[in-house]
């Protein structure tokens, strides 16, 4: 059993990370780090078995008592606490965004001697299986267009880090970075970017409304959407191929569960495309419960990390090569 410390105890650790962790038969969540006295008291209703601290100073003088550190804090904290909890020999996750930027990334990837993986959780996404599994079977021919939308309505600024660049806030860096690795998890490598990055709503201090569109080496675009500013969305992934299209409208139920406790509900149908008409194609049940399994196996058996920690470097070379076609308003390469 891997006695596991969640630092923060926000939306990321209370219910991504310690529901996720709970239902993994070789965790338990056996300590949770969190500084407001309100989610504390919650950490300590919904884990009682857990030790519950107030800062990481604390948790590290704890550390023989862990076997695990799952980071789930602001994002310009993950580095300093990685880098802390690999210091000290414990197997790290980091929630997405890895760091704040891809050299800080690259550090972290050097520093490590012991399993460490960033919760790109999306990739066991019902939209995201589905597309895997039609793209190894061949179903749609090359694919040669990509669209993905993770977009939000949400008008009114609210007074917290995520809605503030200064904090390590802003739409590319949270929503952005879970349709890049999309993207890129799908569709290979890119080779170039453009991006249009804005900020639309009134009293808005962080980016709130982008668009990229990614080249790949295949030659296969991109074209992603992210914003907190969208009355109206469009469909949750969508893939062009030569032979066939496939498009899933809906957002993966998985967050709505977590945040309710609930069980899941079978996934609305995708739609297949092709010569003989339109198929409704049943669609998987998104799997976020994978990812600790597999880190459990790392750790314990000696098997892969969940997500490689440099597929999140490249992912945020990605949003910098964004925030760079937006100032400059050109296409910039990754190559």
């Amino acid at each position: 059993m891997l006695r596991t410390a969640v630092l923060g105890y926000g939306l990321a650790g209370r219910v991504f990370h310690a529901r996720l962790i709970e239902a993994e038969p070789r965790m338990t969540v056996s300590h949770v780090v969190t500084a407001d006295p309100g989610r504390a008291a919650q950490a300590a209703a919904d884990l009682p078995r857990a030790r519950v601290v107030s800062s990481a100073e604390e948790l590290w003088r704890l550390a023989d008592e862990l076997d695990v550190v799952v980071v789930a804090t602001s994002n310009p904290s993950h580095l300093p606490l990685a880098l802390r909890a690999l210091e000290l020999g414990k197997p790290t996750v980091v929630d997405k965004p890895m760091t704040l930027d891809a050299a800080d990334a690259e550090h972290l990837c050097r520093a490590a001697s012991v399993p460490l993986s960033v919760f790109h959780n999306r990739r066991w996404d019902s939209d995201t299986l589905a597309a895997r599994e039609l793209l190894d079977r061949g179903v749609l021919g090359e694919v040669f267009r990509l669209e993905a939308r993770f977009a939000r309505f949400r008008p009114q600024v609210l007074d917290r880090w995520r809605e503030d660049a200064a904090s390590g806030g802003g739409v590319l860096l949270d929503l952005g970075t879970h349709v890049v690795d999309q993207a890129l998890h799908l569709l290979g490598p890119a080779i170039e970017v453009y991006a249009e990055v804005d900020v639309r709503r009134t009293g808005g201090h962080a980016d709130d409304d982008c668009f990229l569109a990614l080249t790949h080496a295949t030659g296969a675009r991109s074209h992603l959407w992210t914003s907190m500013a969208a009355p109206v969305n469009g469909p949750r992934l969508l893939m062009q191929g030569i032979r066939a299209g496939w498009v899933k409208d809906d957002l993966d139920g998985q967050e709505d569960a977590l945040r309710a406790g609930a069980a899941m509900d079978d996934e609305p149908a995708g739609r297949l495309y092709d010569a003989d008409g339109v198929h409704d194609l049943p669609s998987p049940r998104g799997r976020w419960g994978d990812y600790y399994a597999l880190f459990a196996a790392a750790v314990l058996d000696g098997g892969p990390v969940p997500v490689d920690p440099e597929d999140a470097v490249t992912v945020l070379r990605v949003l910098e090569a964004a925030r760079r076609s937006a100032a400059q308003r050109r296409v910039v390469s990754l190559s």
